[in-house]
């Protein structure tokens, strides 16, 4: 899957106009001849592909096309850390905000706490990153001046896009925990258990947690994923260095091998997401087992 996606990828920057030499002013044939040779854009297209593929499988993603002093895997490993604190720290977040507010609803359905969560999952799926974010720095920092608006530095600058980022994930989840936990706590099983006694603090965190989740965990695998999507736009408004900022200005500046290496690097993230939900499946649902 990763190898499509390159290769799609890989495709679509071809098919393109222009190339990350091109300007206003059109560089002399001798010139331009010589930067396609040492680029090996010279070479037919299958050839170049070949030669894509093979780093890419060896993950070596190759040199910068922009950044002429750090190779693409350099680049990576040093904006990484930014884009992996404010995604696993905003995941986290919309776990606690989203199993909570999802679970107390599940118990006292119909009321107005349930009514008025869920109005607010409703809310959070339909304004985007795009807004909440500047919306955010308008109220919070421009006329609160409780956070500071933009750039990386100190716990008090990730408040605002951690919030941002996890938002629409914490109403996705609350959502899904309430509809799986109404379902379980309605099933045979924990009929029988309040039938032998069991209080409802063992029932809830013995029984039905572990059914009542098994939606939000089959959710985390595409979650994480829109997570690394979404840190693209996070970063962009508020300055953060991080892989999704680096990964626009190299789109921008036609960076081919550094788009690749970044598009790579994350459908493999991806598919390991993917591939840890799989057999976390085993641990919460007894009704699965893997040989």
């Amino acid at each position: 899957m990763a190898l499509l996606v390159v290769t799609l990828t890989w495709a679509l920057i071809r098919i393109a106009p222009g190339n990350f030499y091109s300007g206003e002013k059109k560089l002399p044939p001798a010139v331009e001849a010589n930067i396609r040779k040492q680029y090996g854009l010279d070479k037919p297209w299958y050839t170049q592909y070949g030669m894509m593929m093979a780093n890419i499988v060896q993950g070596n993603f190759g040199a910068s096309l922009r950044y002429t002093d750090s190779t693409v895997n350099e680049i990576i490993a040093r904006h990484l850390p930014y884009s992996a604190t404010i995604g696993v720290l905003a995941y986290l977040l919309a776990l606690l905000i989203g199993v909570s507010a999802g679970t107390i609803s599940a118990l006292r359905q119909n009321s107005g706490f349930d009514y008025g969560s869920m109005s607010v999952a409703m809310l959070g799926l339909s304004v985007p990153s795009f807004v909440l974010g500047p919306l955010l720095v308008l109220i919070f920092s421009l006329w609160l001046y409780w956070f500071p608006p933009a750039r990386w530095g100190g716990i008090s600058a990730l408040v605002l896009p951690v919030t941002t980022l996890s938002a629409i994930y914490a109403a996705y989840i609350a959502r899904l925990t309430r509809a799986g936990m109404l379902e379980v706590l309605r099933s045979d099983y924990i009929r029988t258990a309040r039938a032998k006694g069991l209080d409802e603090k063992t029932i809830l965190l013995r029984h039905a947690f572990r059914g009542g989740l098994i939606p939000v965990l089959s959710y985390t695998g595409p979650a994480l994923a829109g997570l690394l999507a979404g840190t693209i736009i996070v970063e962009r408004v508020f300055a953060i260095p991080g892989l999704g900022n680096i990964f626009i200005q190299a789109v921008t500046n036609r960076d081919e091998p550094l788009v690749l290496g970044i598009t790579a690097f994350l459908s493999i993230l991806i598919m390991v997401f993917n591939l840890i939900v799989d057999i976390t499946y085993g641990f919460l649902d007894p009704r699965i087992r893997y040989e």
